[in-house]
């Protein structure tokens, strides 16, 4: 049996289908989505939730000339299956294959590419204002969501948008989630617009607009819904009321006026999201404004898949999983717990034992691990919502009343508050903890979220100590020796299953800046080589000092534990010893571990050659697994041999123990 999803090539074959036939390509989408991600993985719920209004944005808008842009662009695959790459969504998020966000090197459709909350309003704005002033006369719709809301960034483009231009087109899509349940004045603040909508200024513009329709019956039905929400009910998607009530001039009664209408941009809303023709309308209507509009669209998140509706928090980004049941794949026998859920476990330990001790999470307490701390100490807990520049803030202020906040952020996601590092934290010194979870590789979400950078915009700055654990007993160390500074203190690991090493009932503090030697040289006279192995890299680092020591070399092996401060003197005694050293590090070679290493030995005039293993220079790609880019840009024993071999090579000018040998 034929779908209409089949008969969708390109955009403008949506066009071509009724309303009843559109309705049908929803449905089919849906089973796409969930068929395609219980093998791949990936946003399953923020998808499933826009399915209809993706529908309506390709039905009214002619992409590539109309710009589409979507906040963070998670929810974009719907988009992606209509935009002529339905033949390659299989591919989604896996090795050579579609990007799980909009990627402008992928798709003439993708007007703009994201991974980070916030960047759309602005984003737009810019199409708009460079459209403008061309004089061209296309499009733009900003899609983005209420929890984008409490982003910064998305207030500083609302205050400039009236100011810019007159012809904007925002679609507030509202499902009261960003991961987590949304929190925040902001939530509360939408919820009133949801349960009051005499808040609408355009609703006579609109129901004149929807009775000027050709078809009178889709009229007529549409303008009753309208009506409806106009008296205050309810669009279908199960919403509390809020005990707020307002004036005959959509006023509460503090005469609080609605925010984007004070800001220069007429609302219209709530609409339901899933009702396919009503948001068809309502986008026609947009299109005819001369003035910035926003549109609140209700949506499920998750919507048409029973498991994910139950459970969103899980369903907004996971793993493969079963169709049936929704059931995520157990984990192997013996796979060792997760870096994050250890750091849960750990914050609610050391938190039992210190009051002063407080976790804070930017809307991630899943993906941080920090629900442990949620569920068991909810008074040492904060969420501030996707807002990374106010958690620090936050965290610092705390900080100079005594406490001892630890910031759990991914490490491509603190990148947003450099700034407030540098300004609030660092040059007050004061002591947060930042615990940096996904510092590495997301290797199936790609760019925008590895967290490879870190450690090169952190080493620069005064005041930092920075720590990298090579298992979980060390990160319980190193979280706890933490606890103990005045100053900021930020402990990098990865993403995925940690290595199973035990950890002791009671947390060691570790003395500051000093390194930890795992194996000296033996003295066998072989050629020295001395291996320093940052954090996770402990494990490749392990594996080439068995090959190396099999081609007779002598081989050290250290856990440098802090890139800042470094171990001078263990760096140097190494230096000094070996032929060749070498660093490895889960982060760009550029400014990182091995480039302190470097700038050490240039202090100290030592000339050993530094063989430096990391990413390199460029952005890397999204992967179906980590091991795939490892293995593609040489961050594995073997690769690390053959450079190392190659060093000692040139050191004598001739050749060493033969390659072969290494296995």
């Amino acid at each position: 049996m034929s779908r209409y999803l089949d008969m969708v090539d390109e955009p403008r074959h949506v066009k071509n289908l009724t309303f009843p036939q559109l309705i049908q390509l929803a449905d089919e989408i849906r089973q796409e989505l969930i068929q395609v991600l219980a093998v791949n993985g990936g946003h399953l719920g923020p998808n499933l939730g826009v399915v209809e209004l993706s529908i309506a944005l390709h039905y009214v808008f002619e992409t590539p000339k109309d710009k589409l842009v979507w906040d963070v662009s998670h929810q974009a695959y719907v988009h992606k299956l209509l935009t002529g790459r339905k033949h390659r969504f299989p591919t989604i998020r896996t090795t050579g294959g579609l990007s799980g966000f909009t990627l402008r090197t992928e798709s003439e459709h993708d007007a703009f590419g994201a991974g980070h909350a916030g960047t759309a309003l602005s984003a737009a704005l810019g199409m708009c204002a460079a459209r403008d002033r061309r004089g061209s006369r296309e499009h733009v719709v900003c899609v983005f969501g209420d929890a984008a809301l409490t982003n910064g960034i998305s207030f500083e483009a609302l205050n400039n948008i009236s100011h810019t231009t007159r012809r904007f087109i925002g679609v507030l899509n509202d499902n009261e989630f960003s991961i987590a349940k949304n929190v925040g004045a902001i939530s509360h603040y939408l919820h009133k617009l949801i349960t009051h909508p005499r808040y609408n200024q355009l609703a006579r513009d609109f129901e004149r607009f929807l009775l000027r329709l050709p078809k009178g019956e889709i009229a007529l039905k549409l303008a009753h819904k309208a009506e409806e929400g106009f008296k205050g009910a309810l669009t279908g998607v199960g919403l509390k009321p809020a005990a707020v009530q307002l004036d005959v001039d959509g006023r509460g009664g503090q005469g609080s006026p609605v925010m984007f209408e004070e800001m220069g941009l007429r609302y219209l809303g709530p609409i339901d999201g899933h009702d396919l023709p009503l948001v068809i309308s309502t986008l026609e209507f947009a299109k005819t404004c001369d003035h910035p509009i926003v549109i609140h669209v209700l949506t499920q998140k998750g919507k048409g898949f029973e498991a994910a509706l139950k459970n969103p928090e899980k369903f907004h980004g996971l793993g493969p999983y079963d169709v049936k049941t929704g059931a995520t794949l157990p984990a192997k026998a013996g796979t060792p717990p997760h870096w994050q859920d250890v750091f849960g476990e750990v914050m609610v330990k050391l938190a039992r034992r210190n009051k002063f001790l407080v976790g804070i999470t930017a809307a991630m307490p899943s993906g941080t691990g920090l629900k442990s701390l949620e569920m068991q100490l909810p008074d040492q807990y904060f969420d501030v919502g996707i807002a990374e520049e106010h958690a620090v803030i936050f965290a610092a202020g705390m900080a100079t009343m005594g406490f001892h906040p630890v910031c759990a952020i991914y490490s491509s996601f603190l990148q947003r508050a450099y700034d407030c590092i540098h300004h609030d934290v660092c040059l007050q010194d004061l002591p947060v903890i930042f615990c940096m979870d996904r510092a590495g590789l997301s290797a199936s979400d790609g760019p925008t979220h590895h967290g490879l950078f870190d450690i090169a915009y952190l080493r620069c700055l005064p005041n930092v100590i920075g720590m990298a654990p090579g298992n979980e007993d060390e990160l319980q160390d190193m979280i706890f020796t933490a606890t103990l500074q005045a100053h900021p203190c930020f402990i990098r690991y990865p993403r995925g299953p940690a290595e199973g090493v035990p950890r002791k009932d009671i947390p060691a503090p570790l003395p500051i800046g000093k390194a930890e030697v795992l194996r000296g040289f033996a003295g066998t006279g072989g050629r020295r080589v001395a291996l320093f192995a940052l954090g996770n890299m402990q494990r490749v680092a392990r594996e080439a000092a068995e090959q190396l020591t099999a081609a007779g070399c002598d081989v050290a092996l250290i856990n440098p534990r802090f890139y800042k401060p470094l171990d001078a003197g263990c760096h140097t005694f190494f230096g000094q010893g070996a032929e060749v050293v070498a660093t490895l590090e889960d982060h760009v070679v550029t400014g990182g571990y091995g480039t302190a290493v470097l700038e050490l030995f240039s202090e100290q005039g030592i000339r050993t050659p530094v063989v430096r293993l990391g990413w390199p220079d460029q952005f890397i790609e999204h992967a179906s697994t980590a091991k795939h880019l490892r293995e593609k840009y040489g961050l594995t024993a073997p690769a690390l041999c053959e450079r190392i071999q190659a060093a000692l090579a040139l050191r004598v000018g001739q050749d060493t123990p033969s390659l072969a040998r290494l296995g």
